[in-house]
């Protein structure tokens, strides 16, 4: 099947589904029909415009059985991961919508306040609906409104911290509210941790539920002979738990709990949920799932279930695209390399082994690599502690999700000196998944912390060197960031620059002019489009210098060395303005007093939308054609205001007044 296809028919119970209340209304002989036709649904749908495929095949009984319990929007509904939303959407009128799923336009990926009354939260990072589903409980019981909040989560967001600090304070106040934990096994890749291991000995052990019911019956049938006997019975349906699930973990917290429940059978999910909803407080459903249930290449993908692909050959599974070489794959491919020849080189994912490329390396060397679960901040001190006890740690996440572990990498990391490598992928604007999975943020927030190197190379073969040059510091922290998908073709550089003393290892120029108007600092991937931006300026008479600075933090002193002998500087990069490589840049030209105009491109800060990287890039003036209208309009302002300014030399960094100097 094409992406150009006409629409695909919905089936018809779907079909005349507006909202829950027709869910609610649907007679139950019909509901496994429903849910034939809701997959049928989805694998049409995302095989076309890519998206979140094995989590929604997984969650369709579940999300029908919570529809026809619940009263949505009233009662609210939190998913988190939102990525297990989709059919949520589509049981709340949103079906015509999938035809632009994740497109300009069209329907996001993760629930969205914008799009529906009954999207709360677009939560599209693990491990935080439970805090909000506390904070919702208490403001309803504050303001005496009967309405019940049911916050689903993934099996692989119960490995995150603030998981364990909601429920301990969800325990302790006692609202009603329910939790079912969407237990597949999986996050990405299967999960990992202890709490895995206890939740996997509940699904496999058949025999578990044939004790408790045997307990339960021994419990009805015994005649009324008193408190002792009741207590002596429940202490021995507590022992036969506590010996058949190594704990009873959440009762063990102070909360309810309910399971394990086949999250397959509408039937049973509804009569837990209903049990769950008149308890009157804190419940835990425990439902056992299969992710990508129903179509066959997903249950077949042992590496994700399909998770999240791109645009696919229903038949098959297979991608429509060509395969072409990825930033990630560049990177896992000289990762290996470096471990062969260090055996201190360890890596760290946060239970992202594929997407981010460690999986390489846990293949080669699987005693040398930890999947930490869904726990930056966790990942980001253990790595101070691999790095105390003599390694050197890789921490491979996107970008955005080292947000998260900034107390960590602060003072954990930096403030002791620890060689840590951070890798970031997906760093920039990432496109379909919307404003949370935009890595725009880290070189502001991470330019902050002392003594942390970040690297942004430009094309794989200074990827490749930059990780190198990221896993040889020893005295302090480093980063290495670059953009999703197809890695650029290599860039070679003119000349390099290099400072005596620098620690940089000196700046890139990759084009230059006989005349020196314009210093043009092209961030990372942006290398391209500086150069482009150069032959576009050079037709109007202008001189551009276009220079890659590799290494973007601190400001190497090879940069104030350029813009001294430049009229005028512009920075281009891949992420928010304030606080960037262009804020910093500024800063150190004022303190070094040399005073040259910079003005700075990057995204602003606010809430992109989701779409394409080329859509949103344009949007915000970064294309080769933006720039170079913007540089040249600036440059030739400048014609009549010969700027007198101090130059810094590259060799001892003393710096030394200079005359006019005048273009040409």
């Amino acid at each position: 099947m094409s992406v150009e296809e006409s629409e695909t028919p919905v089936g018809r119970l779907l079909g005349a589904i507006r909202g829950p209340q027709d869910v609610k209304r649907m007679p139950a002989e019909d509901l496994a029909l429903l849910a034939a036709e809701i997959r049928d649904f989805l694998v049409a749908k995302v095989s076309r415009t890519g998206g979140h495929l094995g989590p929604n095949l997984g969650v369709v009984e579940l999300t029908v059985a919570m529809h026809r319990v619940f009263d949505s929007p009233r009662d609210r509904f939190l998913f988190d991961t939102g990525h297990q939303a989709y059919v949520h959407k589509m049981l709340t009128g949103r079906q015509e919508g999938f035809d632009q799923l994740r497109q300009r336009g069209g329907l996001s990926g993760y629930p969205s306040q914008a799009e529906s009354e009954h999207d709360l939260i677009e939560n599209s990072h693990a491990s935080t609906a439970l805090s909000y589903a506390d904070g919702l409980a208490k403001a309803y019981a504050l303001r005496g409104e009967s309405r019940s909040v049911v916050a689903v989560v993934g099996d692989g967001a119960l490995t995150g911290g603030m998981c364990w600090e909601a429920l301990n304070n969800i325990a302790a106040a006692r609202n009603p509210l329910v939790i079912v934990v969407n237990d597949n096994g999986r996050s990405y890749a299967p999960t990992i941790g202890g709490l895995a291991d206890h939740l996997a000995t509940l699904r496999l052990n058949p025999g578990y539920e044939k004790v408790l019911d045997a307990v339960k019956e021994a419990l009805g049938s015994t005649p009324m002979v008193g408190k002792p006997m009741y207590e002596v019975l429940h202490a021995v349906k507590k022992g036969i738990k506590d010996a058949v699930a190594p704990q009873a973990m959440f009762e063990d917290l102070g909360i309810k709990y309910f399971g394990p429940v086949d999250g397959h059978d509408i039937a049973a999910m509804e009569s837990a949920l209903r049990r769950a909803k008149g308890f009157g407080g804190p419940v835990i459903v425990h439902a056992v799932t299969r992710k990508g249930l129903g179509y066959r290449p997903a249950e077949e993908d042992d590496a994700d279930c399909l998770h999240s692909p791109s645009a696919f050959d229903v038949e098959t599974g297979k991608l429509l695209a060509a395969s072409s070489v990825k930033w990630t794959h560049v990177f896992a491919d000289e990762l290996v390399a470096i471990a062969d020849e260090r055996p201190d080189v360890v890596g760290i994912t946060a239970a992202m082994a594929e997407p981010t490329g460690i999986a390489a390396l846990a293949r080669k060397y699987p005693e040398r690599v930890y999947d930490v679960g869904i726990a930056e901040q966790h990942a980001a001190t253990s790595a101070a502690g691999l790095a105390l006890g003599g390694l050197h740690p890789v921490v491979a996440v996107y970008a955005t999700f080292l947000n998260r572990a900034f107390d960590q990498v602060l003072l954990d990391v930096a403030m002791h000196k620890l060689p840590v490598t951070f890798v970031l992928d997906r760093a920039g604007i990432t496109g379909p998944d919307g404003p949370s999975h935009y890595g725009i943020w880290d070189m502001s927030v991470f330019g902050v912390v002392p003594g942390l190197r970040i690297a942004a190379p430009r094309d794989a073969a200074t990827l490749r060197t930059e990780l190198r040059e990221a896993v040889a510091v020893e005295e302090g922290p480093t980063i290495l960031r670059f953009p999703t998908g197809s890695v650029v073709a290599d860039l070679p550089a003119v000349r390099r620059v290099t400072a005596a003393g620098s620690v940089s290892g000196g700046v890139d120029v990759l084009a230059e002019s006989a005349r020196t108007d314009v210093l043009l600092v092209a961030v990372g991937a942006f290398g391209k489009l500086g150069v482009e931006v150069a032959a576009r300026v050079a037709e109007q008479g202008y001189g551009v210098t276009v220079v890659d600075p590799r290494w973007v933090r601190p400001v190497p002193p090879e940069l104030l060395t350029l813009a001294g002998s430049h009229r005028l500087v512009v920075t281009v990069e891949d992420g928010v303005r304030a606080g960037g490589v262009g804020d910093a840049l500024a800063k150190a030209l004022r303190d070094a007093d040399i005073r040259v105009p910079l003005r700075d491109l990057g995204v602003p800060a606010v809430w992109q939308p989701h779409g394409t990287r080329a859509q949103i890039l344009a949007d915000v003036g970064l294309t080769a054609q933006d720039v170079a209208r913007d540089v040249t309009g600036w440059v030739s302002q400048l014609d009549d205001e010969p700027i007198a300014r101090v130059r810094v030399t590259a060799a001892n960094g003393d710096r030394s007044a200079k005359g006019r100097n005048a273009r040409g």
